[in-house]
Parts: structure tokens; sequence; C-alpha cells
């Protein structure tokens, strides 16, 4: 049986930390992650015609990752974001822009392999221009199956935008500041399985994931809610473990696992990436199992 085959749309871009630059933007993390986990995973995104792109590609290709829909722009260079982390390891962004992510055009053959694909996964940071975003709604027509990982970076979201995203979506993960955000738009206050109740029927969602940090998570469909608790573990930082969470779940997920086991795996796989530096540190499966068989507190 073949593995499943997740696309990932989006930024790709370097995170300049205090330590050095790390490779980083959520769909790229995301799609790195999927291929470490057993998922066949592409990248449909926008370099810059220059070194730190060559060096995206090569950190990709190198991950596994397909780059055929890495597209390279003669006239913008390829994505920055200056990062600052907090004493608890949790990162702020200062997005460079205009970027070359900015810029993914549309073609036939995109679509066809993503209409092809078992799931497309976006955020909403690549809608902050036209370009980009137009090509994504193009994609989000063909898609069969679309995954948005919301993943907030002010300014560049509005109430409208992520209203149009939420309605193109079949599953949407936030973390517990977004689910208020997003709730609070619609004035939908109260406890948050009435918040999730709310976005889940107004926008006619699967299932909604909300991430909690420390907390774990909750899976919310048809069937009700499905609460894990977070992993113990020492954190180096927070930066891609959300990415990681989402990998792991749809990694479970899209081969037929039950939702409390993609659940119990994504908060596994999101604490052992908190335990490293950067984005995409490989996952030792050792280490991971070690964290799988804590007690849960």
């Amino acid at each position: 049986m073949r593995d499943p085959a997740l696309i990932c749309f989006g930024e790709v871009l370097w995170d300049l930390l205090p330590g050095g630059k790390i490779a980083g933007g959520a769909p790229m993390n995301v799609a790195c992650h999927a291929s470490q986990l057993g998922l066949r995973s592409q990248m449909i995104s926008r370099i810059g015609d220059d070194g730190p792109g060559h060096e995206l590609l090569a950190l990709l290709n190198s991950k596994g990752v397909s780059t055929r829909f890495i597209q390279a722009d003669p006239n913008f260079s390829t994505g920055t974001v200056n990062v600052t982390l907090d004493a608890n390891g949790s990162p702020s962004y200062d997005i460079a822009q205009p970027a070359a992510w900015d810029f993914i055009h549309p073609d036939n053959e995109m679509s066809d392999t993503v209409k092809e694909a078992d799931a497309l996964m976006f955020g909403s940071l690549a809608c902050r221009n036209e370009r980009s975003k137009s090509t994504l709604f193009e994609l989000l027509e063909a898609a069969t199956f679309r995954v948005f990982d919301v993943n907030l970076r002010p300014p560049f979201f509005s109430k409208k935008l992520l209203g149009e995203l939420l309605r193109k979506a079949d599953i949407v993960k936030v973390d517990y500041e977004e689910l208020n955000l997003l709730s609070g738009f619609w004035a939908a206050y109260g406890e948050e399985s009435a918040r999730v109740d709310f976005l889940k029927s107004k926008f006619q969602l699967e299932m909604l994931i909300v991430t909690k940090g420390r907390g774990g998570a909750a899976c919310f469909d048809e069937n009700g809610c499905i609460q894990q608790p977070g992993f113990r573990v020492e954190v180096k930082d927070t930066i891609g473990c959300g990415d990681a969470f989402l990998a792991a779940f749809l990694s479970r997920m899209l081969t037929g696992e039950s939702p409390a086991s993609c659940l119990r795996y994504a908060c596994a796989v999101g604490a052992l990436v908190a335990t490293k530096a950067g984005g995409t540190p490989a996952i030792d499966t050792a280490a991971l199992q070690r964290i799988m068989n804590q007690q849960n507190q």
C-alpha cells in the first residue's frame, strides 16, 4: 500500500535567531516532519534565485520533501524572519515583506497534483499578498481534503480573510489563543466547547483541533471531544512544535488511525520537538517512545 501524499502550500524562509539562521515557515516545517513520519510530502512555494533559496532547496531535498513546485523568482529575495525568544522559549516574529513566497503562481500541473493528493495543508500567512492568495484559492478548489493551520501572524490577517479560509477547510488546527480570537470575531463566547461548536457549525468543519502548549490538545469531531494531556519535557524552544504536532496527527489520520491515537502521538511529537532547537529537528524514535511512555499528570 502506498504512503499517503500531503502537499503543503505557503512560506519557505529562514528564521534569523540570536544563535544563527534556521530554515522555517510553518508549511515547510509540516512538510519536513511529514516526510520524516512516513508521508509523501511536497511543498508548493517560491524562493528567490539566490544563495539562501538554493540552500532551502538543498535542505528540503535532503529531508525527502519534493521541491517540484518550488518556483524561483527573478525579482524578489528568499524570505527571512527575525525571531526573538522570551524567557520561556516562546518566539516572536518580524516577517520581512515582500518576499518571493508572496508571489506563488499557479499552473495546470500543480492543480492536477493537488487533486490527486490525500490532503492539502495551508495557513493564513501566505494570503498576505493577492498573488499567492489567488493561487491558493485555485488549489483549494482542486483539493479533495483541505487542512487549515490557522497560524496567525499579526498584522497579516483579518476577519474577512479568516472567514474565507475557514469556509474552504475540512480540518482546522488552532492554538487556544487563536480559538478565542476566531470565536470572538463572530461574538461566540463561553466555554471552549461552546466556541468550538459554534465554529464547527458556522463553517461546516469536519474536525477542529485545539493545541494548548504544556496543557496538551483537544480534538472535536462529529463524535464529540477527545482530550490529551501534555507530556512533561524540558523545553529548549517552542519553534515548530505546532507544525510537528500537525504533521504527526496527519501521518496517523491519513493511514486510518483513531482520533485518540492521532492526538496522543501528535502531542508526543510536538513535545519532543520542544526539547530541541529550531523547527525541524530529527525525530529520534527512541526519545519519542520514552515521552509516550510517560505517566501523564
